[in-house]
């Protein structure tokens, strides 16, 4: 199975889609692509990226501190290991959403073992249409899902509305370096040996594949700020990290 480009002239973009032979959507086949490989996701995740993205994560969640959240929102929370990451900031709730089964069985599972069920509660969700009222939540958090998304800008604009006033929507996602050597590095290594290993473990051949040309059609860094102020959100930053190959997003509802 290999990809397929989808081109979109209302957007004026380019879609990726895991899944060549399906006439099913971006969304539909992003579910069935990690219920495919949740089993092994958590094992990939850490040793693919070298165990970096959790300093990735710790970091993001940094950016939250001090800043009054009570209740949390953690979309495409999958395993669940972005929403424990966030109980370092003391919210009274803590809800994840995902869009795949198979991953929220997983982090529940997590979950219990870590005795900690009062405190994060994982369910199934739409990115797109989130099942909250509005302004619900104080923070928004988002782990390597937003590239992921059928529609970028209905996403952004839901995850606004169930935002509260002053609220923050906090974003971690893989982007693509710009400079020598890193550029040169992470171009070989998403090529040939990620699609390689992931394909081997994970047993979807698609999967890791799907996953750098993701984010090589991602509007990433100021591209990926300029969508984000269009849609609403205001006092907005961006944080490249390891020299380029993740970015830190955050922004703001306003009062």
């Amino acid at each position: 199975m290999t990809l397929i480009y989808v081109w979109d002239l209302s957007k004026q973009s380019t879609m990726v889609v895991p899944y060549k032979n399906q006439s099913q959507g971006k969304k539909e086949q992003v579910a069935e692509m990690f219920n495919s490989i949740s089993p092994k996701y958590d094992f990939l995740n850490h040793l693919l990226s070298g165990g970096i993205d959790i300093i990735w994560r710790k970091k993001a969640i940094n950016l939250l501190k001090n800043k009054g959240i009570k209740s949390l929102l953690d979309i495409a929370t999958g395993t669940g290991d972005f929403a424990i990451e966030a109980l370092k900031i003391q919210p009274e709730k803590i809800i994840g959403v995902d869009i795949s089964q198979g991953m929220l069985d997983f982090g529940i599972e997590k979950i219990k073992k870590l005795g900690l069920q009062d405190k994060i509660n994982l369910q199934l969700g739409d990115s797109e249409k989130l099942p909250f009222s509005d302004q619900s939540f104080d923070a928004i958090t988002v782990s390597f899902g937003v590239r992921n998304y059928e529609n970028l800008e209905k996403g952004l604009s839901d995850m606004l509305r169930v935002l509260k006033p002053g609220g923050y929507c906090l974003i971690l996602e893989f982007s693509n370096p710009r400079k020598f050597p890193m550029k040169q590095l992470y171009t070989f290594y998403s090529k040939f040996i990620l699609p390689l290993l992931g394909k081997l473990i994970s047993k979807d051949p698609a999967a890791y594949t799907y996953l750098p040309e993701s984010v090589q059609a991602f509007p990433d860094g100021q591209n990926f700020l300029d969508i984000f102020q269009q849609v609403g959100y205001q006092n907005t930053q961006w944080i490249p990290m390891t020299g380029g190959i993740c970015s830190i997003y955050l922004g703001q509802k306003s009062k």
